[in-house]
C-alpha cells in the first residue's frame, strides 16, 4: 500500500512539472503550506429599522485565517483546498492572494458551492456557528487534487480536522500528511472542534486524536481538551499531549485568560492583555499563526525551544489574538506586527 501511495505522489509531482521526486533534496520555497477549508463567515453587524439582522460576509475558515496570519508576519505561505466556482469562492481566492498567499493549490469546483458559516455573537464577543455545507466545495478535495510539489517544498505543513469530516477530502488530507512527513515537513495541527459538522461526537474525537498523533505542534483550546479527555487544566492537557501523544510543542489557548505553551524543556503561561472584545472570530487561528511564525523564525525544532523563547512566542501570539478581537471578522482583524509588538512591550 505504501509503495502505491508513493508512486501516486511521485507521479503527481512529475505531472506538476517537478522532475526531482526526492523531496528531501528540494529547496524549501515555502515556510508553511496549509490544506483545509476556506469559507465565508456571515457575521451580524446590527439590525434594520424593522428588526431584520444585517449580516456581513467576511472571508475566513480556520486554515485560511491561520495562513493569512503567517503571511502578515513575514512567512512564505501556500494554500491547498477547494472552493466553489462562485462569487464567494472567488472572493476567498482574491483575499488569500491579497494577503500574500500562493493560491496555485486552490481549485474551483463547478458543481459544489463554497461553504458558508453563520456566526452568532453574544454580549462578550463569544461566538456560536451554524453552517451551509451539505456538501461544501472544501469536502470535495481529492487525493489527485493535492499539489504534492508544494507540500514537498514547505518547511511546515498544517491541517485542521474539518477536512476529515467527509470523503474524498478525508483521504486527501491523510495522504497529504503522510507525504509531508516523508518529506521531513514539520506538522502543525489545530483540531478546531465544530460539532455541527460531524455525524456524531465520537467521529469528531477520532479525527481530532488522529490529527494530534501525527503532529509536531498542536494548538488546542481548553474546551477542546475537556471534550476529548475531560481534562480541565492547561498543564495537564499539555503534559498529555507531550508524553502520551508524542507532540513536541503543546499550545493550549484559554480565551480571555491567555494561553499556556509547553515542550519538554519548559512551560509558560501568558495572560491576555485587557481589550474590549467585539468579535472573537478567528482569534484562536490568529494565535496559532502568530505562534508558528515566531517558532519558524527561531530556526529551532519546537521541542528544543528554551523557556525564554517560549515566553516570547506565547506573548506575541496572545497579544495578536487579543488585539484581533477588537475588530470584526477573521482575516480582516489580524493586527500588524507593529501593533502587536507595541502592545506586547
Amino acid at each position: 500500500m505504501e509503495v502505491n501511495v508513493r508512486k501516486n505522489h511521485d507521479a503527481a509531482l512529475s505531472s506538476y512539472g517537478c522532475e526531482n521526486t526526492d523531496c528531501g533534496q528540494m529547496e524549501r520555497e515555502f515556510d508553511v503550506t496549509v490544506l483545509g477549508e476556506a469559507l465565508i463567515d456571515f457575521t451580524p453587524l446590527g439590525r434594520t429599522d424593522t428588526g431584520a439582522p444585517i449580516m456581513v460576509a467576511y472571508p475566513g475558515g480556520a486554515p485560511a485565517n491561520f495562513l493569512c496570519t503567517l503571511a502578515k508576519y513575514g512567512c512564505r505561505t501556500a494554500f491547498i483546498g477547494k472552493v466553489g466556482d462562485d462569487a464567494f469562492g472567488h472572493m476567498l481566492a482574491d483575499t488569500l492572494r491579497k494577503n500574500g498567499v500562493l493560491t496555485k493549490g486552490l481549485i474551483f469546483d463547478k458543481e459544489t458551492f463554497t461553504t458558508l458559516a453563520f456566526v452568532t455573537i453574544d454580549k462578550n464577543g463569544e461566538r456560536s456557528f451554524s453552517f451551509s455545507r451539505k456538501p461544501g466545495a472544501d469536502t470535495k478535495l481529492t487525493e489527485s487534487d493535492v499539489r504534492y510539489d508544494i507540500v514537498a517544498a514547505s518547511r511546515a505543513f498544517h491541517i485542521g480536522t474539518l477536512s476529515l469530516t467527509d470523503e474524498p477530502a478525508k483521504t486527501a488530507t491523510e495522504k497529504a500528511v503522510d507525504y509531508a512527513k516523508s518529506c521531513g515537513c514539520l506538522i502543525t495541527c489545530d483540531p478546531n472542534l465544530r460539532l455541527p459538522l460531524w455525524r456524531c461526537p465520537d467521529d469528531a474525537k477520532a479525527a481530532m486524536e488522529w490529527a494530534i498523533t501525527v503532529a509536531d505542534i498542536v494548538k488546542i483550546s481548553i474546551d477542546e481538551v475537556e471534550f476529548l479527555w475531560g481534562v480541565k487544566t492547561p498543564r495537564d492537557a499539555a503534559e498529555k499531549l507531550l508524553y502520551q501523544y508524542g507532540v513536541s510543542l503543546a499550545m493550549v489557548t484559554l480565551g480571555r485568560d491567555g494561553a499556556f505553551i509547553m515542550n519538554k524543556n519548559a512551560g509558560v503561561s501568558v495572560p491576555a492583555p485587557p481589550v474590549k472584545a467585539v468579535d472573537t472570530t478567528g482569534a484562536g487561528d490568529i494565535f496559532g499563526g502568530a505562534a508558528v511564525s515566531r517558532i519558524l523564525k527561531t530556526g529551532k525544532h519546537p521541542g528544543e525551544l528554551s523557556h525564554n523563547e517560549l515566553m516570547g512566542i506565547a506573548t506575541f501570539a496572545v497579544t495578536a489574538a487579543s488585539l484581533s478581537t477588537q475588530r470584526a471578522g477573521g482575516i480582516p482583524s489580524i493586527p500588524t506586527e507593529e501593533e502587536v509588538k507595541g502592545r506586547a512591550l
